[in-house]
């Protein structure tokens, strides 16, 4: 059983979700303002909120993240008779569930409450299993809020086995989280392959991909299997998604679709169970409007997406990177530990850092002599 609040001001529409709600087996709880709401949620556990957007003492939505703040923090879902495509993105970024007119349906209601529930069943679960991720083992470094966000949906990715698309500037550690996804992942006893994309050769690329058969073409002296094959009950990851030919794409989306290919010089197609991973740090919503990536593509890739801050925007955890990096580079050296006057860790703060952890590693590098 469920324990789900309500926060809406109109006394009949609490009664008619109440009555639906209980009907379904949960308990329900109400409340008349967004005061009253936040304070019974921080008095007890909810698991899902039905949340009215125009309140007496304000807007729904300005409160969705003090209803979330907490651990175990509930779904939200916004209930409103103000509904609208621009209102129910706004809700979706602010962080609710889901969004609902006022005059849904029981059945529309009853769907989206049981959905909301199956998901933080979900998320519970995976928050279980990898609530012991050392992220630092994974080069993963960092306690900023932003940081935190993204390691967050790590972890809701773990049970899930849709592909993921990880965006983000160069240097911020795109692979890394890749890696990371397949280690939580059931299928990290598999391997993890990585596909570069900006370093296939034109001439190669399908035979480096989907594999050959023995005399396909003329250097051809044997079998080989491809990349896509290696992948098989793990991982690929795709790096550099927004450099693959358009030509490829138009490929890759059928492999995508039906996991099956057919390798070069053979008569019959393969299957490969694999978990796709693309990274990128182009705008490939931007390249889709210019024709240059398929849109179609994107869809596929994009079922679950983590974008990755700059390190200009985590500029909180450039002091822990400089420990983790620097005693890395010197124990992967074998020189002494170095220390850092705070005035040298304060320059590196306030710098830019266009090349993010990848330019902040090699500058220490530089630092420390190893380079």
């Amino acid at each position: 059983m469920a324990n789900i609040l309500i926060i809406d001001d109109e006394p009949l529409m609490c009664r008619s979700l109440s009555l639906v709600i209980q009907q379904n087996g949960h308990q329900t709880t109400c409340a008349g303002t967004l005061a009253a709401g936040l304070e019974k949620n921080s008095a007890q556990t909810f698991d899902v909120i039905f949340l009215d957007v125009n309140m007496p003492d304000g807007n729904g939505l300005d409160c969705i993240q003090q209803l979330i703040s907490h651990a175990n923090a509930p779904e939200i879902i916004i209930i409103t008779g103000f509904g609208d495509p621009h209102g129910a993105e706004m809700a979706i970024k602010c962080g609710a569930w889901d969004y609902l007119e006022k005059g849904a349906s029981v059945k529309e209601i009853t769907l989206s409450l049981l959905r909301a529930l199956q998901y933080r069943e979900q998320k519970l679960a995976s928050q279980s299993l990898t609530s012991g991720i050392d992220f630092k083992r994974e080069g993963i470094i960092g306690t900023s809020k932003c940081l935190k966000e993204c390691q967050d949906l790590l972890t809701q990715a773990a049970l899930c086995d849709a592909s993921i698309l990880i965006t983000g500037e160069t240097g911020t550690g795109k692979e890394l989280f890749a890696r990371a996804v397949h280690i939580v992942s059931e299928r990290r006893a598999n391997k993890f392959v990585v596909v570069d994309c900006a370093a296939l050769p034109d001439n190669l690329i399908e035979g480096l991909l989907f594999g050959h058969e023995k005399g396909a073409f003329t250097s051809a002296d044997q079998s080989r299997e491809g990349l896509i094959l290696q992948a098989n009950g793990g991982t690929l990851f795709l790096d550099e998604v927004g450099e693959m030919p358009l030509t490829l794409q138009k490929v890759f989306l059928r492999v995508l679709q039906e996991r099956r290919f057919r390798p070069i010089g053979s008569n019959r197609e393969i299957e490969s169970n694999f978990r796709l991973v693309a990274a990128t740090n182009r705008n490939l919503q931007q390249m889709v409007q210019e024709g240059s990536f398929r849109s179609d593509l994107l869809f596929r890739m994009s079922t679950f997406a983590i974008e990755l801050p700059a390190l200009r925007e985590r500029s909180d955890d450039i002091s822990l990177l400089v420990r983790h990096h620097a005693d890395k580079i010197c124990s992967q050296h074998h020189v002494a530990p170095k220390d850092f006057s705070p005035e040298f860790v304060q320059m590196l703060t306030a710098y830019h850092w266009p090349g993010n952890v990848r330019e902040l590693v090699n500058t220490l590098e530089r630092t420390i002599g190893i380079a």
